[in-house]
């Protein structure tokens, strides 16, 4: 009974993935959690409950603020925060089980408590006070991320919150900071700001979403702007204290290295993440973390240990949930003697925002640091039909061809339900596809995706409608 070919530690995306696929391909397979449910960071306190109160929050604001100019006229529109964080409590629930449905229904024996290396085959699982011995032929890490902080600033998760604490708020508070200017952050930042929150995101950098393409990232901060969210950028946060009123946030602006204090209710800390490999016994069975504390693995996502492999966000690459979930395919695949693989060069990546930001491929300034010649395609939603009947004609769709051979090497969307189309972009990618052969493909009238085609067209200095 405590014998497997497969031990996957960690039940999120990419861990509950990999052992659902392995299961599938005839592996006797287990997975270790120990928060209680399954679903990781992800499910439980990441995209899923975020993106419930992004959907919510968007709703209360346009109820509140856009439906009267559209003809729908609604009077007293109340927000009761109660029932929305119930709302979304009762959604994390419902999937959390639908993972477990999923465990049953490929025969996944789903072990509570926290697993520790012991050898390269075996492995100690701590649940309470008990302890239980597992043994098995291969493992996958898959323990995923937390939360990181500033030096000297405490996350209490009371009045300096992390993205968790700021999924739980029970009241809106009147000031709220996001100190970093990445998707979590302004993703939460525009959940607060849509509620009613005064909301002021400082960036260490003069920009806000580090890694994005440049000109995208401008367009979504004058957007974020107009609705409200006011920017610190190019400065140092120096400390963070609670004070009788709130928290104090000292800082100073880089430029002219002049010292500022603001006074806030609430401060969100959104810095990053890093990989939690605490406890997990690394060192002792041999296995390499290179200098951020990642995980090293090869292309076949092994560990310094070749039976034990790693994915996700313990390893190098973004911290995204379908990142992970694709590296738990391969690796379920590659154990079942197929040839698994995962395509870096085509992640996209969202924010959740409205309207959203979405990429795929490289960015304008990747291509010009790797002295890549390339042509641009541009599109406004300003000037696409479907858009424009619906009031979401903010922001463009740009894709970046290359100059000899017209394949696509990326593409860059803000605008409304990017989220969702960024998907057509990342298939023809992976097909290889020419920007002329995007512009060719019939699109749908009246769509938001006439955008691409025509930024497609666009490429080559061709688009119908603008």
């Amino acid at each position: 009974m405590d014998n497997f070919d497969l031990i996957v530690i960690g039940g999120g995306p990419g861990g509950y993935v990999c052992a659902i696929r392995a299961a599938q391909l005839g592996l006797k397979t287990a997975c270790v959690e120990s928060r209680g449910t399954l679903g990781g960071t992800c499910l439980n306190v990441g995209c899923i409950p975020s993106k419930s109160l992004l959907n919510l929050s968007e709703n209360f604001h346009k109820a509140k603020k856009d439906f009267n100019q559209q003809g729908i006229e609604i009077d007293g529109i109340k927000l009761n925060i109660e029932k929305m964080m119930s709302n979304k409590n009762k959604s994390i629930q419902v999937l959390t089980k639908g993972v477990e449905f999923l465990f049953k229904k490929n025969k996944v024996t789903y072990i509570k408590g926290k697993g520790v290396l012991f050898s390269k085959n075996d492995i100690v699982v701590y649940n309470n006070d008990q302890k239980t011995n597992y043994k098995s032929k291969n493992i996958v890490i898959a323990t995923g991320s937390e939360v990181v902080s500033l030096p000297g600033i405490d996350i209490d998760e009371e009045n300096i919150i992390s993205s968790t604490g700021a999924l739980s708020l029970n009241k809106v508070p009147k000031k709220l900071a996001v100190i970093g200017g990445g998707y979590i952050g302004l993703e939460m930042g525009s959940v607060w700001s849509r509620l009613g929150a005064e909301v002021t995101v400082i960036e260490y950098l003069e920009h806000i979403t580090p890694g994005m393409d440049r000109e995208i990232s401008e367009e979504f901060k004058k957007i974020l702007l107009k609705q409200g969210i006011k920017f610190k950028l190019g400065s140092k946060v120096n400390t963070v204290k609670k004070t009788n009123k709130g928290v104090l946030i000292n800082f100073t602006e880089l430029k002219n290295s002049k010292e500022d204090s603001l006074e806030f209710d609430k401060v969100l800390v959104s810095v990053g993440r890093k990989p939690y490999t605490e406890g997990l016994n690394l060192s002792k069975v041999g296995i390499k973390k290179d200098k951020k504390g990642r995980i090293e693995v090869n292309k076949k996502l092994q560990t310094t240990v070749k039976n034990i492999y790693a994915i996700g966000d313990v390893i190098k690459g973004p911290m995204l949930a379908h990142k992970a979930e694709e590296e738990g395919i391969a690796v379920a695949e590659i154990l079942a003697g197929q040839a698994g693989h995962v395509n870096y060069d085509v992640i996209p990546g969202v924010i959740y925002t409205s309207p959203e930001v979405a990429t795929v491929g490289k960015t304008e300034e990747q291509l010009k640091d790797e002295n890549k010649s390339y042509k641009v395609g541009k599109f406004p939603f300003m000037a696409n039909s479907r858009a424009k009947v619906n009031n979401e004609t903010e922001g463009f769709v740009k894709i970046l061809a290359d100059s000899q051979t017209d394949k696509v090497l990326g593409v860059h969307i803000i605008g409304p339900h990017c989220g969702d189309m960024i998907a057509e972009m990342a298939l023809a990618m992976e097909f290889g596809a020419s920007a002329e052969d995007i512009a060719r493909t019939c699109h749908a009238h009246p769509t938001h995706t006439e955008a691409i085609k025509e930024a497609a067209l666009a490429v080559d200095k061709r688009p119908i409608h603008f």
